[in-house]
């Protein structure tokens, strides 16, 4: 089912990755998780290209520079092969270019720090192919606060922030709530007109206190907003072992610096010396499709889709969840729990499409 169905993944890191160290994905690559043939065997249609812009380029017009940098990236991939790939600024066209045996690269940015708080620039992405914005990432930006920050800037959106929900509506840009903090989540579900998504987040009721996820009450309003989650693959938002592993290795490093020093041969080696002694909890494929049962009981098949965050959450990916050929075991996993093929279909690609077609809809008439 893989192979005929539209496989849509919220959020893959290659152009960052590449950014980072260049390589050809439209051939076979030793390193990182996605290219071009590990995609066609996984059946993969239409991965969402991150333009994934650090929260330490904020404020700066480095940050905007790095969102153009990294767009020109994706398209030099289509340029290089394309015949293999194609941009994708609609759903229409994701639908198209699947029948063409394409495959589509739409593309979305990881942080909205690059809008610099000008309105135009918003459409300035949109004209270079930009179809969603994660508000913003690790820290609070002139958008939005974030859940990894406990200052806690703006106690949700900002000023602007509120505005540029409005623009974002108007112009056909979906609204990712992926990384903002619970207050900017709610303010923005007060404030669209149109479905949200969460490209790449998990559920906080197997991760407790792990604000980056989902609580319960996000879900509920998630659906009743007509979006979508889509499930993070990496291990740390799939389990609370995996964080309570990531949360004792940071305290073992920050003993070893307090007792031996920034700059030791101890403090250099510190995430080695862990793993060694407390070998990292991988998650499993089943727990993957746990997150997946939780959303269908609690708001229902239409609302959950495929984040994975390949190429975005390094060696932490699940066992039978490696890379973007594993697609298809993720499809084993729900038919062997008893989903039909329509139910598959709708939580591998459709369930994203329905979103963005609603989301150019209200912008064609507004």
């Amino acid at each position: 089912m893989a192979q005929q169905a539209i496989i849509i993944d919220g959020h893959i890191d290659v152009p960052y990755r590449l950014h980072d160290s260049w390589v050809d994905v439209s051939s076979a690559t030793a390193g990182g998780d996605f290219d071009y043939p590990r995609a066609k065997a996984g059946g993969l249609n239409a991965p969402f290209m991150s333009i994934y812009v650090p929260a330490s380029l904020d404020n700066s017009a480095q940050s905007t520079q790095l969102a153009h940098t990294l767009i020109d990236s994706v398209e030099a991939i289509v340029y290089r092969a394309p015949e293999k790939f194609a941009i994708a600024t609609s759903a229409a066209q994701v639908k198209r270019q699947f029948e063409q045996g394409l495959i589509s690269l739409p593309m979305g940015m990881e942080n909205g720090s690059p809008i610099q708080g000008d309105m135009q620039n918003l459409q300035v992405f949109y004209d270079r192919g930009i179809r969603y914005i994660t508000l913003a990432h690790s820290q609070a930006n002139h958008i939005s606060d974030s859940s990894y920050d406990l200052r806690r800037k703006w106690k949700g959106l900002s000023p602007f922030g509120q505005k540029l929900i409005t623009e974002m509506n108007n112009i056909g840009m979906l609204i990712d709530i992926s990384h903002v903090s619970d207050d900017a989540f709610y303010q923005v579900i007060e404030l669209t007109n149109t479905p949200v998504i969460a490209s790449h987040s998990s559920l906080r009721h197997f991760t407790p206190g792990f604000e980056r996820n989902m609580s319960d009450e996000m879900l509920t309003k998630l659906g009743n907003n007509g979006g979508i989650v889509m499930i993070n693959f990496g291990s740390g938002f799939v389990t609370k072992e995996a964080r309570q592993w990531r949360d004792g290795l940071s305290k073992f490093t920050q003993r070893i610096i307090t007792e031996k020093g920034k700059d030791s041969d101890a403090a250099a080696t510190a995430e080695q010396t862990y793993r060694a002694e407390h070998p990292y909890p991988y998650s499993s494929l089943a727990e993957v499709l746990d997150h997946i049962d939780y959303v269908v009981k609690l708001i229902g098949v239409e609302h959950v889709g495929i984040g994975s965050d390949f190429d975005g959450v390094g060696d932490t990916l699940p066992t039978g969840l490696k890379d973007v050929s594993a697609y298809p075991n993720l499809v084993q996993g729900l038919l062997d729990r008893d989903y039909s093929q329509q139910d598959i279909e709708l939580i591998l690609g459709k369930n994203f499409l329905r979103v963005w077609q609603q989301v150019e809809d209200y912008a064609a008439e507004h």
